[in-house]
């Protein structure tokens, strides 16, 4: 014969905290006050109730006067690699670059913010044995 024992007190408390669980949060809010605060966020209040698009749109119109790209034009010689230096103006930092190649077939090897953080550095090779690369590098500057 088989003998059934009772549940113990900590198979209760799981039973109960794994229903709790599956109910979700919807069950939650509307048992537990404190949840129904939660629903109008601390966050809202503090953007003293602006929208996200108003906060996108604030953000897009400053960053033309945070952000600028100095451009230079490259070119290499078959089979070539170059350093390329681009300083950023009036005490900006450097923060990216690259380098786009519509003539030819060059490849980064390196690139990489100066030590100071005032320029953009990169090295290209031409990776063509028998034709010239071309492009530009650029890089973006952070006020």
């Amino acid at each position: 014969m088989i003998r059934l024992r009772k549940p113990s007190p900590a198979m209760i408390v799981a039973l109960a905290a794994l229903f709790v669980a599956l109910s979700g949060s919807a069950v939650a809010a509307g048992v537990v006050p404190l949840a129904k605060r939660a629903l109008v966020a601390d966050n809202a209040k503090k953007l003293s109730g602006a929208s996200l698009k108003q906060i996108t749109l604030g953000i897009a119109a400053a960053t033309p006067a945070l952000i600028s790209v100095q451009t230079e034009p490259w070119s290499l010689n078959p089979s070539a690699g170059n350093d390329y230096t681009l300083a950023c103006q009036g005490g900006t930092k450097a923060i990216s670059g690259g380098f786009d190649n519509p003539v030819g077939d060059a490849f980064a090897l390196d690139t990489r913010p100066s030590s100071d953080g005032s320029s953009w550095r990169l090295y290209l090779q031409n990776l063509s044995t028998t034709a010239n690369a071309s492009g530009t590098v650029y890089a973006i500057c952070l006020a």
